[in-house]
């Protein structure tokens, strides 16, 4: 009986484990603007994602995931399912680059906005 209490207790707490501090992986005092098209669209929870392909100095190109708030923010900012769709070009307004150098994430603060390639601004949290 008190082991099946704590397997329950411990499985309970799962889910807020997965979830991340902001502030532990991206630096909101820096900000970063990126034009690219789009590879993927994640509308998931907690947090939906857009991939980017950048091209940057010398022709390479790097895919960027950008963190955005979750589906249900989305929605009540204007979002819907295909707003963003593969080929698709848009800029990043604003984001917050990863702390590690190294990495191709980007988060969005409340700052955050993507541009469509119809000039429309919508928000990313």
């Amino acid at each position: 009986m008190k082991l099946s209490l704590i397997g329950l207790l411990l499985f309970a707490g799962l889910p807020l484990m997965a979830h991340h501090s902001f502030d532990a992986e991206y630096d909101s005092s820096k900000s970063v603007n990126l034009t690219g098209v789009v590879t993927k669209v994640d509308w998931i929870n907690p947090h939906g994602f857009i991939y980017i392909n950048v091209e940057e100095k010398g022709g390479a190109v790097k895919n960027y995931a950008i963190e955005l708030g979750p589906p249900y923010a989305l929605t009540r900012g204007g979002w819907k399912r295909d707003t963003v769709k593969f080929g698709d070009t848009v800029t990043v307004m604003n984001g917050a680059p990863a702390k590690d150098s190294g990495s191709n994430r980007v988060g969005a603060t409340r700052d955050t906005f993507l541009q469509l390639s119809t000039g429309e601004k919508m928000v990313l949290r």
